[in-house]
């Protein structure tokens, strides 16, 4: 059979009325949950498949449901992100960098239906791709080890030069102070407790969900109370609610691209769509600002990352579906619900249970159009969040971020410790120290941390075989350039304004 006749097979599975009210259903919730604060995908996930157990469904139905609760996620994250700059997850990140600047100007309207677009262009991107090149891209996911990466995260940080504009050693320092907040806890290879100060709460590291809230909730809350009390408007009332057609032509390539690459991340198992977010829009910032507006509200600098984490989300069915390897965590929690079913996803899969996967892949697309659909007629709805007085907004934002960090633990050390962080990074932003670096070099220190000690045990503690594949010299190369090319390119623009200048 063709990969037209799977499909039309997929989409007979996929169309069935139960399956599409699953989808539906499962597109909702996964958009409130990705709303809200620190929840995510994996938790939307999990919380939804002892109920898709529970009630008996099919396997394929399950999944549908799982798949569709992923895709809202990706979604809803970018809401929260750009109305109140809380990401909603660590993939929603790099969006709130322009995306809430956008709602400051009176334009989150604009930011939440754009980006819903975008994030529509990405996953559909990804699809294409997953259902043409799934078992080659397989391969070359095979070929990635600790050592490549252990390279790919390097360039991952490399690429946060593209955030630091002209503070580069301020975002040095922020990506330095969140590799080393990943590092309090126990070792997982020694058993040692780190930097815990004897705290048995901080035995388990630093819980992601108090980090994000508390840098970016709590500190944006004592920005908005002090520039209220300076007399200063916070948030401008948001006019229009969705983007013209010149602004989608205008930010077309940038969305194109990120979802080629996000896709491309997505692939590799554990790289995840918050590295892809990262990668884009530092990608899409070098490529096009020219002016210094990412950062102040560029509207590509919310196209960008929406369309690279939803295409990334895409991509980690690959690995899934012909490997049997999860590529995210959510879709390992995917791997389990199919595990209830006594079915072991790997090449096999496509032969024994084609009605499963290509049902899986045939809802993808709708439940993308669902997702649009459904996210564009509510973005007045979302941003009348904006319109809320101070005096009601801040306690909201108060409660509903505490309540996201208590559900982790149910410890009040972890609220006392979201109100240090909040603090601290107040202090760093009136200080101008940038919180993204600071957000990605705690996400991914876990990750480069363990893949270098990975690569280093294979050796017996020999580090040539971090450059050893051409994989990894392509990323090491890679990662150079991203950031000598930006210092030689300032220091020529230097050289040619001192030249210009009169004697």
């Amino acid at each position: 059979m063709s990969v037209l006749d799977h499909l039309a097979t997929g989409f007979g599975v996929a169309l069935q009325p139960v399956n599409l009210m699953i989808a539906a259903f499962g597109a909702f919730i996964g958009t409130v949950v990705g709303l809200l604060p620190g929840l995510g995908p994996i938790n939307g996930v999990a919380i939804l498949l002892p109920l898709a157990f529970a009630l008996k469904l099919p396997p394929e139905t399950a999944l549908i449901l799982l798949a569709a609760v992923y895709l809202g996620c990706e979604y809803g994250g970018r809401i929260s992100s750009i109305l109140l700059n809380v990401p909603g997850d660590a993939a929603a990140i790099m969006t709130a960098t322009d995306g809430y600047p956008m709602a400051r100007k009176g334009l989150g309207g604009v930011a939440l239906s754009i980006s819903a677009w975008s994030s529509f262009v990405g996953a559909v991107i990804a699809t294409v791709g997953l259902v043409i090149a799934a078992p080659l891209l397989a391969r070359w996911a095979l070929a990635f080890g600790p050592a490549e990466y252990f390279a790919l995260m390097v360039f991952a940080f490399a690429c946060l030069a593209g955030l630091m504009g002209d503070a580069p050693v301020k975002a040095a320092m922020a990506a330095l102070i969140g590799l080393s907040l990943s590092t309090v806890g126990i070792d997982a290879n020694s058993g040692v407790y780190r930097f815990t100060m004897d705290s048995i709460h901080l035995a388990d590291g630093i819980q992601f969900v108090a980090v994000v809230i508390g840098l970016f909730s709590v500190s944006e809350i004592l920005l908005m109370l002090e520039h209220q009390a300076k007399g200063l408007t916070v948030i401008k009332a948001t006019g229009r609610k969705l983007f013209t057609l010149k602004e989608m032509a205008h930010t077309w390539w940038g969305t194109v691209r990120s979802g080629v690459v996000g896709f491309f991340i997505g692939v590799l198992p554990g790289a995840g769509a918050t590295v892809a977010s990262a990668i884009t829009y530092s990608m899409e910032k070098r490529l096009n600002d020219k002016d210094g507006t990412f950062g102040h509200g560029d509207i590509r600098g919310v196209t960008a990352p929406e369309a690279a984490n939803n295409a990334s989300a895409t991509g980690s069915f690959v690995p899934m579906l012909t490997l049997g390897v999860p590529g995210s965590g959510t879709t390992a929690v995917m791997v389990g619900a199919l595990s209830l079913y006594n079915i072991t996803p790997g090449p096999a899969l496509f032969e024994q249970q084609p009605g499963l996967v290509w049902g899986l892949i045939a809802s993808l697309f709708i439940g993308n159009v669902m997702l649009l659909v459904m996210n564009i007629p509510m973005v007045g709805l979302f941003t009348r969040m904006l319109s809320v007085p101070n005096w009601a907004l801040v306690p909201g934002i108060i409660a509903v971020s505490a309540v996201g960090v208590y559900a982790v633990h149910a410890t009040t050390f972890d609220l006392v410790l979201m109100t240090v962080l909040g603090v601290v990074g107040y202090l760093l932003r009136k200080a101008g120290m940038p919180m993204a670096p600071l957000i990605l070099g705690f996400v991914l220190g876990d990750m480069i941390e363990q893949n270098l000690r990975r690569a280093l045990s294979m050796t017996n503690g020999d580090p040539a075989i971090l450059w050893e594949s051409p994989i990894s010299v392509g990323l090491w190369i890679g990662a150079v350039l991203m950031v000598a090319v930006p210092i030689a390119l300032r220091g020529w623009q230097r050289r040619k304004a001192a030249a210009l200048q009169p004697a």
